[in-house]
């Protein structure tokens, strides 16, 4: 054990067996920690409550895998922390950055709403979509509107890590080709 924990309780093997109480401790305990690496990523306060809940989640669901001979509590709740704050940053980075588009000259049916047009790739993109098996289709679509990465899409729905990776590919490689030109240099 760590010689700066010897002196302290040590949480994470009761937050393991589910003890309630050990549960609002680590709380008290590592909240402070958690709330600042979770500020590196963003100073709006829901966006970092929201963070912070789903890094004690983690940190509850990893309970288990804590070895004192490995590293102290705080450092395996740390790096857990880190972690999450690192893939919402990727998560992020990879979220397509969308803008509100007015056309000044287009009639309005709805006053106060701006029409966009798709232009005609994105109708193209989305018929291609369209054609894809609908398995292939919802991972696509969880991965790059929702921005979600492979891992989570396996855990929300239940798919096989290997299997969502290559609906993924294949249905991409499939996109991909109904989008290329045609031999007269016409796109479908």
């Amino acid at each position: 054990m760590h010689a700066a924990q010897s002196n302290t309780e040590l949480l994470l093997p009761r937050v393991a067996r589910g003890e309630a109480d050990a549960v609002q401790a680590c709380i008290a305990r590592y909240s402070a920690l958690v709330w600042s690496l979770a500020k590196r990523l963003s100073r709006d306060v829901t966006a970092l409550e929201d963070l912070v809940q789903e890094i004690f989640i983690d940190i509850w669901k990893s309970a288990g895998r804590f070895d004192p001979s490995q590293a102290s509590e705080t450092t395996f709740i740390a790096t857990i922390a880190r972690r999450r704050v690192i893939d919402r940053q990727r998560q992020a980075a990879r979220a397509p950055k969308l803008e509100v588009v007015e056309e000044a000259s287009a009639s309005r049916e709805e006053p106060g709403f701006a029409q966009i047009d798709l232009g005609d790739e994105a109708r193209r993109a989305k018929a291609a979509l369209a054609l894809l098996k609908p398995e292939q289709r919802r991972l696509i679509l969880m991965a790059v509107v929702e921005g979600l990465t492979h891992a989570e899409i396996a855990t929300a729905t239940g798919i096989p890590l290997g299997t969502v990776k290559s609906h993924i590919r294949r249905g991409l490689e499939q996109t991909a080709e109904l989008l290329r030109p045609t031999a007269g240099g016409e796109l479908p």
